[in-house]
C-alpha cells in the first residue's frame, strides 16, 4: 500500500501516471487530502468511482487518531496525544495567540538527543515521522477546530474560515527535526503548497539542538523559514552537561552555523534558552552568553518546565526578568516566552510518557 499522504504534488503526479491516470488528477487528490482535509477516498467527489476504488485498494491516507486532549483552563492551550497507524504515540500542541492559531508538532517518535531537562528523549528514538504524519498532526487539529466552529470545507474565503485557520507552525515538539532531514524538507514543501494548507514559510519555525552539517545544508536551500537553535548554555562545558550533542558539535560551531544561516537566507535566527534555576541563570551566565552571541542576536528565554524524572526547576518570574535585563544591557534582543498550558502536561513528551507508563 502506498502512503499517498506523504507525496508532494510532483510525486503524486508520478504516482498517478504509474497507475494509468492523467497527471492532472494529482492536483485534485492533493487538494482533497490537504485542503479539504478528507480522510476517505470516497469523499473525493470529482474523481471517477473507478479511480476512487483503485486508490482505496492501492493507497492509504494517514489519519492520526486523537486518544487524549488536554485543555488548559488558563489560556485554552490544547495538548493532543495522537496514535499513529503503527500504534506509536506523538504529541502536538495548539496555542491561541492574538496573531492567530499556532500548532507545535513532533518530528519523531522519541528522540536520540538525550537533553538532560527534556522528557522526550528518556526512552530514546523509535523512528522519524513521515511527511504525512507531520502534516497529519496539523490536519487533525484543523479538523477539530473547524468542527467546533461549524466551518465547512472545501476552503472558503469567509471571515469564519480565516479566523479558525491554523496560520503558524512550529516544529519544536518531540524529536530533532534535522535528524529527520529529508522528511522535514518534504513536509515543508507540502505544508506551504498553495494547493494544501498553504502556511507561509515565514510562519514556520524549525528548532534544532545543533546538528551543524544539516544547518549549513539547510542554509543553502534559501528557504524563508525561521531557524531556532536550542542553546540552553553559554559555554561549551556547561552545554555538554545539558546536551550530549555538544560532545559532537562545539558550541561555537553551532553558533557560527546559525550566523551563516542568517547571512545566507536573510532570516533572523533565534536562540532558545531554557532557564534553569541555579544552573544557567547567573550574572556570569549572562555575561558569557553575550560574549558568545553577536550584537542584536535574538534570545527566547524559556523558564524550564519541571519534569518528574529530572531535578531541574524554573527560576521565579522576577529572576527571569532580571536575567533578561542583564542580557539587554549587552545589546542582546531578549523575549521571555509566554508560559502557556501550565495547568496541563506542559513539558514536551510528558503526556506521551504518562500514557506509556500506564
Amino acid at each position: 500500500m502506498t502512503d499517498i499522504s506523504s507525496k508532494d504534488i510532483n510525486e503524486l503526479k508520478e504516482y498517478m501516471t504509474s497507475i494509468g491516470e492523467k497527471p492532472f488528477r494529482a492536483r485534485q487528490v492533493y487538494k482533497w487530502l490537504h485542503q479539504n482535509l478528507s480522510t476517505d477516498f470516497s469523499e473525493m467527489s470529482d474523481l471517477s468511482k473507478a479511480l476512487r476504488q483503485k486508490l482505496s485498494e492501492e493507497a492509504y491516507i494517514t489519519v492520526l487518531e486523537p486518544i487524549d486532549v488536554q485543555i488548559s483552563k488558563e489560556d485554552e492551550t490544547r495538548k493532543y496525544l495522537f496514535r499513529l497507524p503503527d500504534d506509536n504515540l506523538v504529541e502536538s500542541v495548539l496555542m491561541k495567540y492574538k496573531f492567530g492559531l499556532s500548532v507545535c508538532i513532533s518530528s519523531q517518535v522519541g528522540c536520540r538527543m538525550g537533553c538532560a531537562f527534556c522528557a522526550s528523549g528518556i526512552d530514546g528514538l523509535l523512528r522519524g515521522l513521515t511527511p504525512g504524519e507531520m502534516l497529519g498532526q496539523i490536519e487533525a487539529i484543523q479538523r477539530d477546530i473547524f468542527r467546533e466552529a461549524a466551518v465547512t470545507v472545501p476552503k472558503s474565503d469567509s471571515e469564519e474560515y480565516s479566523r479558525n485557520r491554523i496560520s503558524h507552525v512550529v516544529v519544536m515538539g518531540t524529536g530533532e527535526p534535522l535528524d529527520n532531514y529529508d522528511n522535514l524538507l518534504s513536509f515543508i514543501r507540502m505544508l506551504t503548497d498553495e494547493n494544501g494548507l498553504h502556511v507561509s514559510q515565514r510562519n514556520l519555525t524549525v528548532s534544532t539542538c545543533g546538528i551543524v552539517p544539516r544547518i549549513k545544508e539547510l542554509a543553502e536551500k534559501k528557504l524563508e523559514i525561521t531557524l531556532a537553535l536550542s542553546l540552553h548554555a553559554p559555554t561549551q562545558e556547561k552545554r555538554r552537561k545539558l546536551m550530549p550533542v555538544a560532545n559532537k558539535y562545539d558550541i561555537h560551531e553551532a553558533v557560527d552555523a546559525m550566523k551563516e544561516y542568517q547571512e545566507k537566507t536573510g532570516r533572523r535566527v533565534t536562540f532558545e534558552y531554557s532557564l534553569i534555576k541555579g544552573v544557567n541563570d547567573t550574572d556570569e551566565d549572562a555575561r558569557e552568553l553575550s560574549e558568545l552571541l553577536w550584537t542584536g542576536a535574538h534570545i527566547n528565554l524559556i523558564p524550564v518546565n519541571p519534569v518528574k524524572e529530572r531535578s531541574f526547576a524554573a527560576p521565579t518570574r522576577e529572576a527571569a526578568i532580571d536575567f533578561q535585563r542583564k542580557l539587554e544591557k549587552f545589546r542582546i534582543n531578549v523575549t521571555i516566552r509566554r508560559e502557556m498550558g501550565q495547568d496541563i502536561d506542559g513539558a514536551c513528551g510528558q503526556l506521551r510518557r504518562r500514557h506509556l507508563e500506564r
